[in-house]
């Protein structure tokens, strides 16, 4: 799975390859350090190109909201964010290695071909989510030669960016919409906290049982994850 992912960095390891190619002995020393640097950078791919950066951040905003500061903590919140992007993406790491990956490794095809039918499903991925708007700022800021001119050919040094944009745009909406039924409560109680002449109380001590047992008496993270996941079609 995450030879699959780490092949998103690959779009320079075959012209180093290539430029090697006259001498078997550096290609292949070009060939090593250019996978050692690939899967060094194997986590950060995952959340480039794949929907954990939305998770992440809806989760962190549903923990603002409910008022927890450790609560779930950050490990299980990372833990869980990790599962559902395995969850999701599935189809696009199955593709990735059944079409790229393990052709390559049993000396079916190129490098360059491995890399190009293990990056199809991942830039597939990536086309469905990120935004035209976000995607024409990174084209428009971008060189010549890394102008969009159709979408479906986006390099992917402009199309990163685009659709971490967009994740992080969609995350944000998501979390706002969660954190406002929260909002309304805390601000419920803070009112009747004032009316009732207890200023020295402090309306957090009573809104935050109310808003934890808000979220369980909806089974707010069935809600949650079934949304999180169906925002991806």
């Amino acid at each position: 799975m995450f030879i699959a992912a780490a092949l998103l960095a690959l779009s320079a390891a075959p012209a180093l390859a290539q430029a090697a190619a006259g001498d078997t002995a550096s290609g292949r020393i070009v060939q090593t350090f250019a996978l050692l640097t690939v899967l060094s950078l194997a986590p950060i791919l995952l959340v480039v190109a794949t929907s954990f950066t939305r998770f992440l951040i809806v989760f962190s905003f549903l923990r603002s909201g409910l008022g927890l500061q450790g609560a779930p903590a950050n490990l299980a919140l990372i833990a869980l964010s990790l599962f559902m992007t395995v969850y999701v993406m599935a189809p696009t790491f199955d593709q990735a290695w059944s079409e790229g990956v393990q052709p390559y490794l049993e000396n079916r095809i190129s490098e360059k071909q491995a890399f190009d039918a293990a990056i199809k499903p991942f830039r597939g991925f990536m086309l469905s989510q990120v935004r035209d708007r976000d995607l024409k700022l990174f084209s428009d800021l971008a060189v010549d030669s890394l102008k969009v001119e159709d979408r479906a050919s986006a390099d992917l040094r402009v199309l990163a960016p685009a659709f971490m944009i967009s994740e992080l745009r969609r995350g944000f909406e998501i979390g706002f919409l969660i954190v406002l039924p929260f909002l309304v409560i805390d601000m419920i109680v803070a009112i009747v906290v004032m009316s009732m002449g207890m200023m020295m109380l402090p309306p957090s001590v009573l809104s935050l049982p109310l808003k934890v047992m808000f979220f369980v008496l909806i089974d707010g993270w069935n809600l949650l994850a079934g949304s999180l996941v169906r925002s991806y079609g």
